[in-house]
C-alpha cells in the first residue's frame, strides 16, 4: 500500500511538472513572439513607414495616454504619424523597448497582454539624440487565426 501511494505521489509530482514546464515554453513562446512583434511595430514607427506601422494597429485600436486626447480607430492615429513623420520637421521620435521591463501574459481566447516601459528618443539633425521620456505601457494584442493587432494601447507616466 505504502508504495502504490508512493507512486501516485510521483506520478502527480511529474504530471504537475511537465505541466508547469510546458506552460513556461508556452509562456516563453508567446514572449518571443509578442516582442518580435513590437520590434517590427516600432522599426517601422522609427522608420516613419506607415504602411507596416498600420498593419500592427487594429482598424478599431483605442489609444489612452496621460499626456494627450484618447484617439479611436487606427485611421484617427494616423494624421499625427504623419506629421510627425513630414521631410521637413526637423525633429524625430525614435523609441527603444526597454528589455528587461517586458511582461507578456496569455489572455484566454483573445490573446495577449504586453507591459513595460520604452524610451522615445528626440533626434534632432546634426546633435546626439536626447532623452525625451521613459514611459510606461499596456498593449493588448488580439491574435485572429494567426493574426496580431493591437486593438488597446494604454500609455502613462510620459
Amino acid at each position: 500500500m505504502k508504495d502504490k501511494l508512493l507512486h501516485i505521489f510521483f506520478l502527480a509530482f511529474f504530471s504537475v511538472a511537465a505541466s508547469a514546464q510546458s506552460q513556461a515554453e508556452q509562456s516563453h513562446s508567446l514572449r518571443d513572439t509578442i516582442q518580435a512583434l513590437d520590434k517590427q511595430l516600432f522599426d517601422a514607427f522609427n522608420a516613419c513607414d506607415l504602411d507596416t506601422f498600420r498593419q500592427f494597429l487594429a482598424e478599431d485600436v483605442e489609444f489612452y495616454q496621460d499626456n494627450d486626447d484618447v484617439t479611436v480607430t487606427r485611421a484617427a492615429l494616423e494624421p499625427s504619424f504623419k506629421d510627425r513623420c513630414r521631410p521637413d520637421n526637423a525633429v524625430k521620435l525614435r523609441r527603444e523597448l526597454v528589455l528587461e521591463s517586458v511582461e507578456v501574459h496569455p489572455i484566454q481566447g483573445y490573446g495577449a497582454v504586453q507591459l513595460g516601459a520604452h524610451q522615445f528618443w528626440v533626434v534632432n539633425s546634426g546633435e546626439p539624440d536626447q532623452l525625451g521620456s521613459t514611459p510606461r505601457f499596456v498593449h493588448l494584442w488580439r491574435n485572429t487565426d494567426g493574426t496580431w493587432e493591437i486593438t488597446r494601447v494604454i500609455s502613462y507616466g510620459h
